[in-house]
């Protein structure tokens, strides 16, 4: 899968109603060639800022987590590789040069300007084509395209050693 179709598919996943999150980590498993439910049912909890909080975007922490399954482990049995470090970092720095300018920073509060605890925001946000959620579209396809090149650079890395 191309950076541009990530981009694409994550929007679409979006428009549906998957959390922007789950979004992301979708069409970073897919990069990868792997298969997951759990992981994608797992970041559902981070949507809207973790567990509707409006803390750090769901979108940042679901371009992360493909990161982590490339270079991170599952038991104290593996080696972790500490690339995971750098590559995350490189991501973080994306996503703030993404938002950078346009928001007062990189929590869903700040992109979104929603109170997931309040029906009638919530329900403004899905529903009224002008709500903010146009900006979150906006950023799951870019942060996925963005995450889609960075894995592209990391698995050639990888592939190369």
């Amino acid at each position: 899968m191309q950076p541009e179709e990530m981009q694409k598919k994550a929007r679409e996943l979006f428009l549906q109603r998957m959390h922007c999150s789950q979004a992301v980590l979708v069409v970073g498993l897919e990069k990868l060639g792997i298969d997951d439910p759990g992981a994608i049912k797992a970041l559902g909890a981070f949507g809207g800022g973790i567990g509707g909080c409006g803390r750090t975007c769901g979108v940042l922490i679901g371009a992360a987590a493909p990161i982590g399954v490339l270079y991170s482990r599952s038991s104290l049995d593996e080696k972790e590789n500490p690339r995971m470090w750098a590559a995350t970092r490189k991501m973080v720095e994306a996503f703030e040069e993404l938002c950078s300018g346009k928001y007062e920073g990189i929590s869903c509060h700040d992109i979104a300007q929603v109170d997931w605890l309040n029906r009638d925001q919530v329900k403004d946000f899905y529903t009224n084509p002008e709500s903010r959620r146009q900006h979150c579209i906006r950023i799951v396809g870019e942060t996925s395209k963005i995450l889609g090149e960075l894995l592209e650079k990391e698995l050639a890395r990888e592939a190369g050693k």
